[in-house]
This record gives structure tokens, C-alpha cells and sequence, in this order.
């Protein structure tokens, strides 16, 4: 029987991001990227073992963009692929599921159902996921789509902590409520920092740091509580979101400023956090450099940023009633040492004793960061979001 491989696709608003895994296996044999789409020079990346692709091109479209990718993976002479047949999958990332509590085979059903309620839920990203799908449907109409959400894995918290404070109409009306977002990367760390602790069920408290950040109090394999709620904007301060603010603060703000809707929501998602804090950058790394040299926005946004990190492990720290674990994951997690010893300093009355040698010399690999003394481990776990896309295409799809 021929190998047989799964496509990961993950599209953003103007980029599609891909990896190809062998299945069954956590083997990847490409991967790569689609930037700026709608543009003339759109830029081009792809990546195997024996090759290596740089160009740039015109690329209008998202089905442009994955037709390019295809023709790498499938080209006559230098593919990976050999025939199309091949793919056992295709599995799409999308960040918003409503309802579904686990990945779904794309059906009409599904397909309805995701431009009916999700679209809605989440209209700056699911539209351009859901175009992923339509993309392979004319492609490769032979081949299975997978949609795997970022919202799934929220769907154990329970309602009590979901539910806002607002009159229940709007719960029942407009599904107002909290889902919760990068499941797929808290469930990965989670599973992952299992098998270190050697526990098949475990207390694990998941801190997803990067431009978006969030973290997830996961008891037994099962998430009870997160920090993103309706949208991604709630909870930490992130990159160039604000987290959690007074509702009454930012309808005061539109009442003097005079805004509109639209001008605040941009104000909120994409001029708050690090950036409108520093009025630098929304690079962590950018605010490290400059709060090195003692620029006293770049030292509140870092210490600002850390403060609300370690305010929601204090948080899950008590809904767990304690916890095994501490993972540190994504850009910021994964590769800010400062950062993470920031967080965790001052917290040894709860268990955590962070081992400061250990801690700057993890960057960007899997690693223990806590002192031996340590009660509660802490871990970095680099996210592998595509590589559990794949695990759930092959639970899936039978051969």
C-alpha cells in the first residue's frame, strides 16, 4: 500500500501556512508559506529535506495560494507526493466551532452550519478558514476536509464559568458566552506535559505566550476554565490586544473621542496591548531591548504583560486546588526567558520554585525550567498545533 500523508492548512486573512505529515506517524516531510495574498508579490516559502523554495509571485487569491502549494507537493519531477490519491486528508485550522466539540469531516451540513452561526462568532478569521475547504473542494474534490477548531477543547468548561454576567436573553438569543481559543495548542502541551510528569490523567496550567496569548486550567485531560472568552480579546494582554478592561472605560472613551464602533473594535485589537502600552512595538522582543536600555513604557508593558500572566496562574492555581504542572509555550513562551522568570518569581508559597541557570538556557526547545525543590514542574513545551491536526486526522479518517 502506498504512504499515505495528511496536508495541514492553516489560512489566515492574507496568508496560508502548511505542513505535510506521513500518517500515523509525527513525521513532517514539508512545510511552508503563502504570504501577503491579494498582492502582486506575494511571498512564497517552501520546505523540504532536499529543497528549499524562495520566490516571490502574484498570488490573488486563497485558492491561488493552495494551488501553488499543491504544485510543490505534487510536481512530476521534484514532489513529495507522488499522486494526490496520496492524501489521506486534508486537515483545516479554524478558530471558531460554535457548537462542535470535536473536529468534524466537512459535510454540507457542517459546511452550512460554519457560514450560518461561526461566520458570525468570528467574522475576522473563519470566513477566510472556511475558504481553505472550499479551496480543496475544487482541487482535490476526491480528497476528505477534517475542520479542527480552536474552540473545541474549551467545550468542558463547565456553564457557571462560561456564562458573562449579562441578562440571560443573550446567552440564550446570541450565544454570549465564553469559548475560549488556541484549544489545539493547549490540548498538544497538555498531552505532552503527561508524559513528562508520566501521568495519564494530570492538573496542567497551559500558558499560550505569544502575539495572542492565553492560558487554560486543564484537570484530567479536560479544560475548565481559559482566559479568551466571546473573541480572542479578553483575558492577557497581548500583542496588540488590550485583555481583560472595564466595559464602562471604553464606552466612556468612545463617548469623548466620539468613535464609532468599528474605531474602537480596531483600537482594542490592534492598538492596545504591548504596543499601545510602550508605544514601541508589539514584539516582545523589541519591548526586552528597549526596557534593557531603560525606557520606562517598555519596562510597564513587560512587567504589565507578566503581572496579568502570573494574576491567572494565582487564578487557575486555585480552581485546581493546585496543579502538577506549569507549560510555557508559543513565540513569547517559548522563547523569553525574562518573561517566564518574571511570572513565576515571588511564588514559592504556592509550590513554584523556578531554577533561574535552567531558565535562560531553555530557548525555543522542550525543557524544565523549576528547581528540584520545586512542588509544581514547570515545563516548555514548543507547540506543534499542525502536528495534532494531523493525530486527529488519523483518528478520523480510516484507511
Amino acid at each position: 500500500m502506498p504512504e499515505r500523508y495528511n496536508l495541514i492548512l492553516n489560512c489566515g486573512s492574507s496568508s496560508v501556512k502548511y505542513k505535510v505529515f506521513i500518517s500515523n506517524t509525527e513525521t513532517c516531510i514539508a512545510k511552508g508559506i503563502v504570504e501577503k495574498i491579494g498582492s502582486r508579490e506575494a511571498g512564497i516559502k517552501h520546505k523540504t529535506e532536499n529543497q528549499k523554495i524562495h520566490k516571490v509571485a502574484e498570488v490573488l487569491s486563497h485558492k491561488k495560494a493552495i494551488q501553488l502549494i499543491l504544485n510543490f507537493l505534487l510536481h512530476k519531477e521534484k514532489g513529495i507526493i507522488k499522486n494526490a490519491s496520496n492524501i489521506k486528508a486534508v486537515g483545516h485550522r479554524f478558530v471558531h466551532g460554535g457548537k462542535y466539540s470535536d473536529a468534524v469531516i466537512v459535510t454540507k451540513e457542517v459546511k452550512t452550519y460554519l457560514k450560518d452561526v461561526t461566520f458570525e462568532l468570528a467574522p475576522l478569521h473563519n470566513p477566510y478558514n472556511f475558504q481553505g475547504v472550499e479551496a480543496i473542494e475544487d482541487i482535490l474534490p476526491e480528497i476528505p476536509n477534517i475542520c479542527v477548531f480552536d474552540t473545541s477543547f474549551h467545550q468542558t468548561i463547565p456553564d457557571y464559568a462560561f456564562i458573562y454576567g449579562l441578562p440571560y436573553r443573550y446567552f440564550q438569543k446570541y450565544k454570549i458566552r465564553r469559548y475560549g481559543f488556541h484549544g489545539t495548542s493547549h490540548n498538544y502541551v497538555y498531552l505532552e506535559a503527561a508524559k513528562l510528569l508520566k501521568k495519564k490523567k494530570a492538573s496542567v496550567i497551559t500558558c499560550h505566550l505569544g502575539n495572542g496569548s492565553s492560558i487554560s486550567a486543564i484537570k484530567d485531560g479536560m479544560c475548565i476554565d481559559t482566559t479568551m472568552g466571546y473573541t480572542p480579546l479578553e483575558g492577557l494582554i497581548m500583542g496588540t490586544r488590550s485583555g481583560d478592561v472595564d466595559p464602562a472605560a471604553v464606552l466612556h472613551i468612545m463617548m469623548e473621542e466620539e468613535l464609532q464602533i468599528h474605531e474602537m473594535e480596531t483600537i482594542l485589537n490592534k492598538q492596545s496591548g504591548l504596543l499601545g502600552i510602550s508605544g514601541i512595538s508589539n514584539d516582545m522582543r523589541e519591548i526586552l531591548k528597549e526596557k534593557g536600555k531603560g525606557n520606562p513604557r517598555a519596562i510597564l508593558a513587560f512587567r504589565a504583560y507578566c503581572f496579568r500572566v502570573k494574576k491567572y496562574i494565582g487564578a487557575y492555581l486555585g480552581e485546581l486546588n493546585g496543579c502538577d504542572a506549569i507549560v510555557f509555550t508559543a513565540g513569547i513562551g517559548e522563547n523569553a526567558p525574562q518573561v517566564r522568570e518574571e511570572v513565576l518569581k515571588n511564588m514559592e508559597n504556592l509550590g513554584i520554585k523556578l531554577d533561574t541557570k535552567k531558565n535562560a538556557q531553555v530557548v525555543g526547545e522542550k525543557g524544565i525550567i523549576s528547581a528540584d525543590t520545586s512542588k509544581i514542574k514547570v515545563f516548555v513545551i514548543p507547540t506543534n498545533e499542525e502536528l495534532m491536526i494531523s493525530k486527529i486526522i488519523d483518528k478520523l479518517v480510516k484507511e
